[in-house]
């Protein structure tokens, strides 16, 4: 087996999210990016496939060049599990922009402090921090 990655199919917001991502989450990059050229089913310039590592987990991105009728789902989320308080509001802060919050910032029974959210791209998100 060559390599597992979480795949995630966007419309036109690949790079957009995974700069973002990159530039948020410590210790991220992209790791390579292939674009659709001229006479490609995708946008000229758009992502025909891309790799990025946030953390230690790597993820696969692509603007799908068809339209479909389906998106992401709450029931899949990236998950990270922050070093500090000030870690976990900060990368709240910075990925939840446009998103909807389906758990508050909050203390819960099973972490000091905890949130539930998508991102502007639809993505969920889990961040945790426990002492």
């Amino acid at each position: 087996m060559q390599s597992v990655a979480t795949f995630l199919m966007f419309e036109g917001k690949a790079e957009e999210a995974m700069n973002l991502y990159t530039s948020v989450v410590p210790n991220s990059s992209i790791v390579g990016v292939a674009r659709y050229g001229a006479n490609e089913p995708g946008a000229e310039g758009s992502i025909k496939h891309a790799r990025f590592v946030l953390g230690d987990q790597l993820f696969a991105c692509i603007d799908s060049p068809g339209k479909h009728q389906f998106n992401f789902t709450p029931s899949v989320s990236i998950f990270i599990t922050c070093d500090s308080e000030a870690e976990t509001d900060e990368l709240f802060t910075k990925l939840s922009v446009g998103g909807n919050i389906m758990m508050p910032l909050n203390t819960y029974p099973f972490s000091k402090r905890f949130v539930w959210f998508s991102d502007r791209y639809g993505v969920s998100w889990q961040l945790s921090f426990n002492p």
